[in-house]
């Protein structure tokens, strides 16, 4: 029986903020809880990085307290597209230059993981260091190059 996939992605930002409780930042920081729980009730979502404080706002893989990291695991990338680009979440993507920088080429990867297989905070930043790098390919790709899960 082949396996089956999930897709596992990686989204980064620079703040304009010195660190997440930076005033700039409070608007953002005001609806994490809402957008997270909008992720977690959305069509196809399965899993978010998440710590006690139940964001990712504390992983600090690049050692800048100005970047943070957003992981997590969907059924497929429209249903991920969705959540992204048709619900509540649209709105501070769309107001995203309000709280921070551009990062480098790209903010967003996507790869595909075996069922119940979630990323770690390093492997998702390799991945994303190689998407930067390398461009878009079975192994990592963003919404603007898709590619379709492994077949075996």
């Amino acid at each position: 029986m082949p396996n089956k996939y999930q897709l596992a992605q990686i989204n980064i930002a620079r703040m304009k903020g010195v660190n997440i409780n930076d005033p700039i930042m409070k608007e953002f920081v005001d609806n994490l809880d809402k957008v997270n729980e909008l992720a977690e009730h959305s069509e196809g979502f399965i899993w978010r990085l998440k710590d006690e404080t139940n964001d990712a706002t504390n992983f600090n893989p690049y050692n800048d307290e100005q970047v943070i990291i957003n992981i997590s695991v969907w059924k497929t990338v429209e249903l991920l597209e969705t959540f992204v680009y048709q619900t509540f979440h649209t709105d501070f993507l769309r107001r995203r230059k309000e709280w921070f920088h551009k990062f480098g080429k790209v903010s967003t990867a996507m790869w595909w993981i075996s069922e119940g297989d979630y990323p770690t905070v390093q492997n998702a930043v390799e991945l994303l260091d190689y998407l930067q790098k390398n461009g878009a390919s079975q192994k990592v790709f963003d919404f603007k190059n898709k590619y379709a899960p492994p077949t075996s």
